[in-house]
C-alpha cells in the first residue's frame, strides 16, 4: 500500500491510495463518520476496478490526520479482540 497527500488544509485531507481496494477503505471511512467532528469521509476512483483510490476527509475540528489515526487504531482494537474470541 503506498499513500501519497493529494491535499491538505487545515480540515481537509485528501491522499491517493496505491495497491489497496475498498476492502480496507470502507471500514475506516464507517469509523470515521461515526465521529461527530468528522463532516464529510469518502472513497473516490475512477472506476471500481482501478487501482488507485483517493480517501477525502473533512472534520469540523481538529487535525484529520488525527482522526484517520483514531480509526486506524479503532478498527485495529476491534480485530485484535474479534481474534481472540475466535480462539
Amino acid at each position: 500500500m503506498e499513500l501519497k497527500p493529494l491535499r491538505k488544509t487545515k480540515t481537509e485531507l485528501e491522499l491517493q491510495v496505491s495497491g489497496e481496494d475498498e476492502t480496507i477503505l470502507h471500514p475506516i471511512t464507517h469509523v470515521l463518520l461515526q465521529n461527530n467532528d468528522v463532516e464529510y469521509a469518502a472513497i473516490t476512483a475512477e472506476n471500481p476496478l482501478a487501482p488507485i483510490k483517493t480517501l477525502i476527509i473533512r472534520v469540523k475540528k481538529g487535525s484529520p490526520e488525527d482522526y484517520l489515526k483514531k480509526a486506524v487504531k479503532q478498527l485495529e482494537d476491534e480485530i485484535k479482540t474479534f481474534g481472540k474470541q475466535i480462539q
